[in-house]
């Protein structure tokens, strides 16, 4: 699944070692801290980052900041930053930067696990003072809001029990909600499609479409707009298939002209040691060409190196 494991024969000191080897003196060796980074895992560089400080006296993060620069760097300074944490500079970077990143919040708050959830919620009140939640409700309006207020709750049904009568009511509901009426009850869509368990909710379209006479995201798709309709989209997608959810925001940071670095980057970065490997396969299934391809024509540089490792291998 993951196409970044770690080593087992491991020194955090020779890695601290080589680092700094690295970025001393004049010049920096970009491909010795793309091939030191991207063997170990998450875990592995916090030893190191820890161990640099200890037998070297400076701060790894701070030199990395200092030697490297653009694209390059936000992929090494992501690749050096605990999980969590990372989800949690994202998150805040997409609330408080210049504007609002919605794609970045709904991808994020629509994919993780209720305690990947739980623990961003925890750890973005310790960094910022504020919780997550005060953030979304002064960052964003309306019926949107309230879809990430929900899933920031990461109160989704774990179970696997499937109600049966409970997903024809649900699927009723939901037909009743969008499609049989004028206008939309839109607090029915997020009630159900944020806190019914996965399994159930799979059962629930299967109902929907056998009800409606289409897909439930097609009924998304013509009962709303904007950041809501992305938002329940996501939702929907992450429950069918997360890798090919992860593979379509891939390509859409890639396709066209130009490319949204900060998608592209948070994908790669935050899945690499989950599932790149189902992600590489549901892109080419998708696409008729390989993740591997699509990095390669749209990048460059170390930037594209770095990437490339996450990659992992050709399709």
């Amino acid at each position: 699944m993951a196409t970044v494991k770690g080593v087992s024969a491991f020194s955090a000191e020779q890695e601290a070692q080589a680092l700094r080897k690295a970025m001393k003196g004049l010049g920096t060796d970009e491909d010795a801290i793309i091939e030191s980074l991207t063997k170990l895992n998450v875990s592995q560089r916090q030893q190191v980052l820890i161990t640099y400080k200890s037998t070297i006296g400076r701060d790894l993060i701070d030199d990395l900041k200092s030697e490297l620069s653009g694209n390059f760097e936000r992929v090494i300074i992501g690749l050096m930053t605990p999980t969590t944490m990372y989800d949690v500079h994202e998150l805040r970077r997409a609330l408080k930067g210049a504007g609002t990143d919605e794609g970045c919040l709904i991808e994020i708050l629509a994919s993780r696990t209720n305690e990947e959830i739980r623990h961003i919620n925890q750890n973005y009140k310790l960094q910022y003072g504020s919780t997550l939640e005060d953030d979304i409700v002064s960052d964003t309006s309306s019926m949107f809001r309230r879809v990430l207020v929900s899933l920031s709750t990461g109160n989704r049904d774990e179970g696997t029990f499937v109600d049966e009568a409970l997903a024809q009511q649900d699927a009723q509901c939901l037909y009743e909600a969008g499609e049989k009426r004028w206008g939309t009850d839109e607090v029915q869509f997020m009630s159900i499609l944020c806190t019914r368990n996965r399994c159930h909710l799979l059962r629930v379209f299967d109902v929907y479409r056998a009800i409606a006479n289409k897909d439930i995201t097609d009924s998304i798709k013509s009962e709303m707009s904007g950041d809501l309709e992305d938002a329940l989209l996501a939702v929907v997608k992450c429950l069918r298939n997360k890798p090919a959810y992860f593979a379509e925001r891939l390509y859409k940071s890639m396709k066209g002209l130009g490319t949204d670095d900060s998608t592209l980057i948070r994908v790669m970065v935050s899945r690499a040691e989950i599932d790149m490997l189902h992600i590489r396969r549901e892109f080419l299934a998708m696409y008729g060409k390989s993740l591997h391809s699509f990095i390669k024509g749209d990048c460059s540089g170390d930037y594209r190196k770095v990437l490339l490792r996450l990659c992992g291998g050709e399709d």
